[in-house]
């Protein structure tokens, strides 16, 4: 299956539009303003689970999602379920030449403090199933966060595009 990034912009947008009039809600009064240290937070998870990629726990990667996340990455089939979600890692993790880095660039924490997203690049090197060779491919990542009764911060929508030209290999991230 080729990837097509129009298509992926196309569903992209209006989720991100929906997340922008989210933003604009106002804390419930008498609320504190807690989006800067959320934003901390999230930043601190994120560069946990490079981590977690880095040593392939997958445990800690899983960890990340919601319940009823989704992960929609180039060259897989969209999961949903952290169940899907530990069946597509571990299928990646079983290619000895897996590796993964993503670097944050972007926090964004709703008004509300309940949702927010992340914007960042990933390089992903594996191994081409049908020449046995290694291919590397980079691209950019949007995560949507919504937090938890606990306090914590879990991935609700992990989408990637990778700007490996159309035809190409496309092996996924995270």
């Amino acid at each position: 299956m080729l990837f097509r990034p129009i298509r992926l912009l196309a569903m992209a947008i209006p989720l991100l539009a929906g997340f922008s009039v989210g933003c604009a809600k106002a804390p419930p009064a008498g609320s504190p303003d807690s989006r800067a240290t959320d934003e901390q937070i999230i930043r601190q998870s994120e560069s946990a689970w490079a981590q977690a990629y880095a040593t392939k726990n997958i445990d800690r990667i899983v960890a990340q999602y919601a319940d009823d996340g989704s992960s929609i990455i180039p060259g897989y089939p969209m999961a949903t379920g952290k169940q899907a979600i530990r069946a597509a890692v571990e299928e990646q993790l079983t290619d000895p030449g897996f590796a993964l880095n993503f670097q944050t660039f972007k926090v964004e924490v709703s008004k509300s403090g309940d949702m927010a997203y992340t914007q960042g690049a990933f390089t992903f090197t594996g191994t081409d199933p049908k020449t046995k060779r290694a291919i590397t491919s980079r691209g950019h990542y949007v995560e949507v966060y919504r937090k938890q009764a606990d306090g914590s911060w879990k991935v609700v929508e992990d989408v990637a595009t990778n700007e490996t030209p159309a035809g190409s290999a496309n092996p996924a991230p995270h």
